[in-house]
């Protein structure tokens, strides 16, 4: 596996790798509008984004150049000492692989080696275990803050995530 930056082509494959609202919202939260999503909206979010600066999208792909993975890197200081990791997502037929641990490690590796980055974080609602599970195989550790969605009428707490790489 490696990493490469994303290409708008990869946007349609990103939302065939979501199998309901429910999986939507776990991954983006309340960052989209609306549901279901179309390739453009991926697009035009992310190209809003990379025109503020320090927004880093990123595709994961297998030895045949196929797309298995995604993420967003994202400074969240004025110092650019701690990358946000973000919009993490595998294949929906490549779970349980050990793909997300792995992409969270060339991940890591980016954000140290290209971005300079000293402190990792990240959010995940409470209630998504394996992405918790995940995470924490990776090495990140619960920070202690929460912030609270209301989605489909219900609470979802969000466990905000470390990891210290320098």
């Amino acid at each position: 596996m490696t990493l490469r930056e994303f290409q708008n082509t990869d946007a349609e494959t990103i939302i065939r790798w979501i199998r309901s609202e429910r999986e939507f919202r776990e991954w983006c939260a309340d960052r989209y509008d609306h549901y279901p999503i179309d390739a453009a909206d991926i697009v035009s979010n992310y190209g809003n984004c990379g025109s503020r600066g320090g927004f880093f999208p990123l595709t994961a792909v297998d030895d045949d150049n196929v797309p298995v993975g995604h993420l967003i890197l994202r400074y969240t200081d004025t110092e650019k000492t701690t990358v946000r990791f973000g919009f993490v997502i595998i294949d929906s037929s490549r779970r349980s692989e050990g793909l997300g641990k792995k992409m969270l490690g060339l991940a890591r590796e980016y954000a140290v080696n290209k971005l300079g980055a000293e402190t990792l974080t990240l959010g995940v609602f409470e209630s998504n275990q394996p992405a918790l599970n995940c995470y924490t195989a990776a090495g990140f550790r619960k920070a202690g803050g929460t912030d609270v969605f209301e989605v489909f009428g219900e609470k979802w707490r969000v466990i905000e995530m470390f990891l210290r790489v320098r």
